[in-house]
């Protein structure tokens, strides 16, 4: 069976694309095969970045190792039994078709609350939630007084994990894996940055997940996504000298790999 990672977080702007798009790249050139899916049915940024490194690669005349995608299959609705979710039954359908030719499947979730993203969740063997390094974002997993110092309690984003991690218990599943990446930290040593690191260790501790180092804020992620490149690409595209702010962002690249602790995969890039 493929490993199922789970790219979620109901607030947009956190950079989920962005991971999914690196982690699923990443996972390719060290000689996994990766299916993919986009459930943002609107934005599709995701499904966007790799049909761009199609027509990129195809443009350039290049074969880069690559994710490759499906669309959720439309579904008739005369065909679904009573009372099945038409959206349940069109994620089943893909992710049953791409099981048998994937080593792992990647799902970019919306950053909104959807059925098709909650189904996904409990479908998770890894969960990946990028938050930017603000507690505006962090309010999504759990409840603070004024401070930011205490926490009062789970919120709408937890809770939903909390119910995936029910509905997998229940189906005899593996426990999820359950991975918060601190995006966008700023360079600098200010006090929010602080509470901010506090409050995730706490929750983390609470609720159960694990920390990982995320992406810094840096231009070349808005650069690449045209040319439906990653960091990873450079090199094969005729970057012959990386700049110092690659060179970081592949390091962080490389410890979220680590970090993340994919069964069979060794980080060697």
């Amino acid at each position: 069976m493929a490993h199922i990672i789970v790219v979620g977080n109901e607030k947009g702007g956190a950079g989920k694309s962005t991971v999914s798009m690196h982690v699923a790249t990443a996972l390719a050139r060290m000689g996994h095969r990766v299916g993919a899916l986009d459930l943002d049915l609107r934005q599709r940024t995701f499904g966007r970045y790799t049909e761009n490194r199609r027509a990129f690669l195809q443009k350039a005349g290049l074969d880069l190792a690559s994710p490759f995608t499906r669309d959720l299959p439309e579904v008739p609705a005369e065909t679904l039994q009573p009372g099945e979710n038409i959206y349940d039954h069109r994620l089943s359908i893909a992710v049953s078709a791409l099981q048998p030719e994937s080593d792992f499947i990647l799902i970019d979730c919306p950053g909104s609350h959807t059925r098709l993203s909650q189904v996904a969740h409990s479908l998770a063997d890894t969960l990946v939630t990028p938050l930017n390094d603000s507690f505006v974002d962090f309010d999504l997993l759990a409840r603070t007084d004024s401070a930011g110092e205490t926490i009062l309690g789970p919120s709408v984003y937890s809770e939903m994990v909390w119910n995936a991690r029910q509905l997998r218990a229940q189906a005899g599943l593996s426990a999820i894996d359950w991975i918060v990446l601190r995006n966008r930290i700023g360079a600098q040593r200010m006090v929010n940055k602080e509470k901010m690191e506090r409050a995730v260790t706490k929750l983390s501790k609470r609720i159960g997940f694990r920390t990982a180092p995320g992406f810094s804020e840096r231009v070349v992620f808005r650069e690449l996504f045209p040319r439906g490149l990653t960091l990873l690409d450079l090199k094969d595209v005729g970057v012959k000298q990386l700049n110092i702010s690659n060179v970081a962002a592949r390091q962080e690249l490389r410890d979220l790999m680590k970090a993340l602790d994919l069964p069979g995969v060794s980080v060697n890039f």
